[in-house]
This record gives C-alpha cells, structure tokens and sequence, in this order.
C-alpha cells in the first residue's frame, strides 16, 4: 500500500478471525518498532509473543475482575454527549478480554524504564521512554494494517500491569505499553464510525 492508504486503512478491528498470523508476517511487524525515533538512540524494546487461547487466556485472566467497574466508570465521566463514541464504547467494553483471544495471537510491548517511575513523573521529559515506546508501537500498528490485518489493544487498568509481569515473569525496570493483539478482520466486524475532522480548522498559524 502507499503510506497515505495505510493511514486511511488503519482501523480497530474488535472482531478478529481465528486465521493464524504466520510467525514471518509478525517478525516484519515487530521489526517495524525499531525503525521508530527512540530518546536514548538504543531501541530498548523487548516484546513478549503469547500464541494459543488457552495460553493467553492465563495472561489475560486480571482483565476480568476490572470490568465492571471499568463500564461504570466510563459511562459516569463521559460527558461529551457523542453518539458516535459511545457507540464504539457499547461495542469494545463487553470484548476487552475476547478481543485479545479470538486471533489467538497477543503481542506484549515492553521498554526500559531507566528515570522515575513510570506513573509518578517529575517532568515532563520524564515520559520520554514512555513515548518512544508509543512510537514504536504505532509503527507496528501501521505495518499490520500494510499486512491487512487489523490490530486492536487494551491499555490496562488498576493493578492488571503488575499481575501481567508476574504472569510473563518481566524483569525489573521494564513496563509495557498495553495488550496488543492482531489478526485477520471477522466477516462482519463491527467497525466504529470515524470522526471527520476539517484539518484546516485545527491549524493554528504563529498564536492560537
């Protein structure tokens, strides 16, 4: 694909197909985070690659317990009154955990962490790896789209991060950016309306 389809394309498939993702396509992917700028020039990214639903189901198993409280949680802050993002909400939230499943392939991203604690910044420049890593990924999330597979993540919640490195028996002075799962679209997977955004009225020449 040209690059400009590739954005165009790129979109958050919740309903995966059971189609196996072939070990050669995600090595392409993976490969594609190295090739994203990165704050300390050393790419210090490490990804754990769960295959297998009963395998992943292990992994994913601390999502469970925060869901509840999640739908509520999200439905009493919105006050923005969007049909559309709501919409997309009443669809993802009840499949936070399926959705990591169906592929039966689940990616997780892991950086150093080298400065402060990542949830305890004292600058901002204390989130540099945090977003050299967010780099990273949205390379890989184009490069899927470029394979044709949809990709979709979860960002965890609550204490989910901590279990999940226990679970995958991470080393110390690693995080991860979120659940990232990738495969085939399902016939008739439920895609959200995108927003249409007017480019040139969010530019703003010398002052806002």
């Amino acid at each position: 694909m040209e690059f400009y389809e590739v954005l165009e394309k790129r979109r958050t498939y919740r309903d995966l197909s059971d189609r196996e993702v072939s070990d050669e396509i995600l090595k392409r992917v993976i490969s594609a985070a190295f090739k994203a700028p990165t704050n300390d020039h050393l790419r210090q990214l490490e990804f754990v690659v769960v295959r297998g639903r009963e395998n992943i189901a292990k992994v994913v198993a601390p999502l469970a317990k925060n869901m509840a409280a999640f739908k509520e949680l999200v439905a009493e802050v919105d006050e923005s009154g969007d049909k559309d993002k709501m919409t997309m909400f009443a669809d993802a939230l009840p499949k936070q955990q399926k959705m990591l499943m169906e592929s039966g392939l689940l990616i997780i991203p892991f950086f150093r962490q080298l400065s402060c604690p990542l949830l305890k910044p004292t600058e901002q420049s204390s989130l540099n790896y945090f977003a050299s890593a967010w780099c990273a990924l949205e390379n890989m999330v184009l490069a899927a789209t470029c394979e044709g597979l949809g990709t979709v993540f979860h960002i965890p919640v609550s204490d989910e991060a901590e279990q999940i490195k226990k679970i995958v028996n991470a080393p110390q002075g690693y995080e991860f950016l979120c659940l990232l799962t990738m495969g085939y679209p399902a016939e008739n997977a439920f895609l959200p309306r995108q927003k249409v955004i007017n480019t040139e009225e969010r530019i703003h020449l010398n002052v806002w």
